[in-house]
């Protein structure tokens, strides 16, 4: 039998080269890491997620975060519901780029489309070697605080933290991206911190 399908919603994931957007979106629709990956262009796949006892036709939009690929990007925000915008917590500037090129730019384009902020490498933040190379160029990894503080900057509806890699909280950043895509939670942004973010 045809499965019925309560919602239609479109999320396009940007942020800088190498943050991870497809290793996330690949580990989401695989439940696993893709190892050997390229640096993506455009590419969209179609996945459903149950949200509650609603099902959601959920079009994953991964797109370059080089600047070659403006124009192209762009285009990708027409009709989306919902926009992810991620950074490495491995690179304190991926973080930094979200307020200075990844904000506006969604701003822009897309300015009434829910934001969720979200972390990615999360696995690095207490790796011996990551500490140590970004020590010598007199930097660490993002704290959970920092990347809540830009959240809240940018007036994103939520800040989540995951590891495309092992797998934490991928399914949650989803979950979460459809919940606000279809408008399930209409709730003050501070007055719900503690509901609206892990």
């Amino acid at each position: 039998p045809e499965v019925t399908v309560d919602f239609y919603k479109k999320l396009v994931a940007v942020g800088d080269g190498g943050c991870g957007k497809t290793s996330l979106l690949s580990t989401y629709i695989m439940g696993v890491f893709p190892e050997n990956l390229r640096a993506t262009v455009f590419n969209t796949v179609i996945t459903e997620v149950n949200v509650g006892k609603k099902k959601v036709r959920l079009s994953l939009c991964d797109t370059a975060g080089q600047e070659t690929y403006d124009v192209l990007r762009t285009r990708s925000y027409a009709d989306t519901d919902v926009i992810v915008i991620l950074f490495a917590i491995d690179a304190p500037e991926s973080l930094d780029n979200v307020e200075v090129r990844w904000s506006p730019e969604v701003k822009h384009f897309s300015p009434k489309v829910p934001i969720l902020l979200v972390g990615n490498k999360k696995d690095l933040r207490e790796d011996p070697e990551t500490i140590e190379v970004l020590r010598e160029r007199r930097q660490s990894p993002v704290s959970y605080q920092q990347g809540l503080a830009v959240a809240k900057k940018i007036k994103a509806k939520g800040y989540l933290e995951c590891s495309a890699k092992d797998g934490t909280g991928v399914s949650e950043v989803v979950l979460r991206a459809c919940r606000l895509a279809i408008g399930r939670r209409r709730f003050n942004f501070f007055a719900k911190l503690c509901c609206s973010y892990n």
